[in-house]
């Protein structure tokens, strides 16, 4: 038996698994919250952070003696950050990290300097927005010119932990899920463009050594392996247990769906993100603007929660009794209406009612999230059961409706550290290759995560005509607007 080490750092905390190498079962757990600054206590930018304060979090999160008897560690980190950092490794200003909309314009030049959305996503496989680091590179270059010019180096916030981790050698290293977020490196060919890289900071950095999926980073002084690494997302697609043939449907305040397939998925218009995955696959993502904010937005106009809101759509039926809701309240992605509002369509005398709008909203919430699901089947991307993430997955209207909607196996995962799991099993993983007992395209297998399993029932042909009444709307209102 052996014992590995899982730890996530989020924009806001580092959680630690350890567990058992051959059963994947959590032996301890460590928590720690980011420190509000690790050091000029001068209010930063809420979109700029010291990486110190990540350190800090993990030592804090590993006190106690967590990590006594583990061979390696994984980590796992947002993703979409940037740390620009000088030739002496020395950050030339703090890190750029979260959902930054300061690079919208300098992601729209970009976009129009390489010749518009398709040329991107023939090239990296995505077209720049805000959040990539190539946009924020982009923008750095633009609005603090002194800073970019000593930009030699570029990192990400995994890269950087298991760098620090390492000791800061002289190499330095990331991995394939990490990269293929940045905006500079492809999935399809697995090769950098650091004629992006150029395009965007006006001069060329290093960058990190891609390693393969269950390659280590390297030996600590005290003996202890490091692994790859990888971004949050991929992290929990291992820690999951995601093969080809799943889908995941995240329910957020907007909403993500993305699938493991064999190659890289290219989309002109650019609806689809292609990265890659922790595994030596690959994960197409398709992102909505609008996915809980719309049960919240129904819930305010009737007086309830959202536990409320799911108990009065179970007292009316599918279909909403005729209502249908085009849920594009923040404008939406898919299909790309940034400037849309939503629509309550089907209004009668006797489908105003409580019930019946708290219906519409469910259906509505998942009918879109079944529109991004469609781009990636109708790109040859097989679906054969979708996982449902997040606290909304939980409420049994949607678990009522979404197996009819997706029309699969819809399976609700108990809720877990999965992003810190799935770094653990990375690192079981390079430890056994590095031992001899796995092979390099071979994860380990651990069991299933516990999860509620629903298949689609007796009103699969009711939800069927919901989606196909929503798809009527949609186009009626947007006419061709949704080109999957």
């Amino acid at each position: 038996m052996g014992i590995v080490a899982g730890l996530d750092s989020s924009s806001a905390f580092t959680r630690i698994v350890v567990c058992d190498t051959d059963t994947g079962a959590v032996l301890r757990q460590g928590y720690a919250p980011h420190p509000q600054s690790a050091g000029d206590p001068q209010a930063l930018h809420p979109h700029d952070t010291d990486p110190q304060a990540w350190l800090l979090s993990l030592g804090e999160a590993a006190g106690g003696g967590l990590l006594e008897g583990v061979q390696a560690i994984g980590v796992s980190a947002q993703q979409h950050a940037l740390l620009p950092l000088d030739a002496q490794g020395a950050l030339v200003r703090p890190a750029l990290v979260g959902n930054d909309k300061r690079g919208q314009v300098a992601a729209a030049d970009l976009t129009g300097a390489l010749g518009g959305r398709q040329a991107w996503a023939e090239a990296v496989g995505s077209v720049p927005h805000s959040a990539q680091p190539v946009a924020k590179l982009a923008w750095l270059a633009r609005n603090e010119p002194d800073a970019a010019r000593r930009v030699a180096v570029l990192m990400s916030p995994h890269d950087w932990l298991v760098w620090q981790l390492l000791g800061r050698p002289a190499r330095r290293t990331t991995d394939r899920g990490g990269a293929s977020g940045t905006g500079y490196w492809s999935p399809a060919t697995g090769a950098y463009r650091p004629d992006l890289v150029e395009l965007a900071l006006g001069h060329m950095a290093l960058l990190p050594e891609v390693l393969a999926p269950a390659e280590a980073a390297g030996m600590t002084p005290e003996g202890l392996l490091i692994s790859a690494g990888t971004g949050e997302t991929m992290a929990a697609a291992l820690g999951l247990g995601l093969t080809p043939g799943d889908a995941v449907v995240s329910l957020g305040a907007s909403g993500s769906v993305m699938a493991v397939h064999h190659s890289a998925v290219q989309e002109p218009s650019g609806l689809v993100t292609s990265l890659a995955d922790g595994s030596g696959m690959h994960l197409p993502v398709v992102n909505t603007s609008n996915a809980v904010r719309a049960l919240r937005g129904t819930a305010d106009l009737l007086g309830t929660d959202l536990e409320g809101l799911s108990e009065l759509a179970l007292e009316s039926t599918p279909g909403a009794h005729g209502l249908v809701l085009l849920p594009y309240l923040e404008g939406e992605r898919t299909p790309d209406l940034p400037h849309t509002a939503g629509t309550l369509s089907g209004l009668r005398r006797d489908s105003m009612k409580p019930e019946h709008l708290a219906r519409a909203a469910f259906e509505g919430m998942l009918c879109g999230l079944v529109d991004a699901l469609d781009v990636l089947r109708l790109r040859g991307v097989e679906v054969r059961r979708v996982f449902l993430l997040g606290a909304a997955a939980e409420l049994p209207a949607v678990q009522a409706a979404a197996p009819g909607l997706f029309g699969t196996q819809v399976v609700v995962p108990a809720p877990a550290d999965y992003a810190a799991l799935g770094a653990a099993r990375q690192a079981a993983w390079a430890l056994g290759v590095q031992q001899g007992t796995l092979a390099p395209h071979t994860p380990p297998v651990w069991p299933a995560p516990a999860a509620q399993v629903f298949e689609p029932g007796e009103d699969y042909p009711a939800m069927q005509a919901v989606r196909q009444q929503y798809i009527a709307t949609r186009e009626q209102l947007h006419p061709g607007a949704f080109q999957a």
